[in-house]
């Protein structure tokens, strides 16, 4: 059962995949979501036999079908890269709640971090409708896990989203802009509001961790130059997801190496 389960939702992800590409797209470029996919380069309409996850591509063999101008491996990459995240986010959830409705969120707030995922990458920016989306889930999901709160509660976690925000807050300013964007700083709000003020603070922190060995790497291997801009989304995308599912044993850790 479990194992029909698991494939239902990897398929679901390969073909939410797709439509996550799309809206990543079109956010990041001030493009409606409506309207049918184009062929990027003769921008013919696709047709819906066009659309299915790998096998159109597969079938295709990375080709538009009308004018044979090649098709970016993005796309079925995203689409597999999909399919699998919400895989392990529902298995993750699973085994840490038993609330069935918290496994949905997780996975909703899984395609949302891929769409900043995709948007950061590509353009280096994160749209305004994913974060308000990822506010909204921040509050469900609170509400799913923690029933009997109350207004102090939540006010408690709306100021853990406002002291998560302050350091890339502090950076944007000082660096007016140039050393972390201001969608960086919505981020970590949507961070702290989503985990806390103590596991909010470790995902920044492992964020800032990764982001720097990264960018040393790039640095000594010649890939970057040091005023060379570097999308922080991805790390902060990766601190979230830690400290989402490993927040327990990451603080227990920094609790045994920090007595506090």
């Amino acid at each position: 059962m479990d194992i029909l389960i698991y494939a239902y939702i990897f398929f679901t992800g390969l073909f939410i995949g797709s439509f996550l590409n799309v809206l990543a797209d079109r956010l990041s470029n001030n493009q409606t979501i409506n309207g049918r996919s184009k062929c990027e380069s003769c921008k013919h309409t696709l047709a819906w036999y066009d659309l299915f996850p790998i096998i159109s591509f597969t079938l295709l063999k990375a080709k538009c079908r009308y004018c044979r101008a090649s098709i970016s491996w993005q796309y079925p990459m995203s689409e597999l890269l999909t399919g699998v995240i919400f895989v392990l986010t529902y298995y993750l959830s699973s085994i840490q709640y038993i609330h069935p409705y918290v496994h949905i969120v997780h996975v909703l707030i899984a395609a949302l971090l891929i769409v900043i995922l995709f948007s950061d990458f590509r353009y280096q920016i994160i749209p305004d409708e994913i974060q308000v989306g990822l506010v909204v889930l921040s509050f469900v999901r609170f509400f799913l896990v923690e029933p009997n709160a109350g207004s102090e509660q939540l006010g408690m976690r709306i100021l853990a989203g406002i002291v998560v925000m302050l350091p890339l807050l502090v950076i944007y300013m000082l660096t007016r802009g140039k050393g972390m964007g201001f969608g960086d700083v919505k981020f970590s709000f949507c961070i702290g509001l989503l985990l806390g003020i103590m596991r909010g603070g470790l995902a920044l922190y492992i964020s800032f961790i990764i982001g720097g060995i990264i960018g040393i790497c790039l640095l000594s291997t010649k890939k970057s130059k040091l005023k060379t801009k570097i999308a922080f989304g991805p790390f902060l995308i990766i601190g979230l997801y830690i400290m989402l599912f490993f927040g327990d044993q990451v603080v227990s850790i920094v609790q045994r190496v920090y007595p506090f």
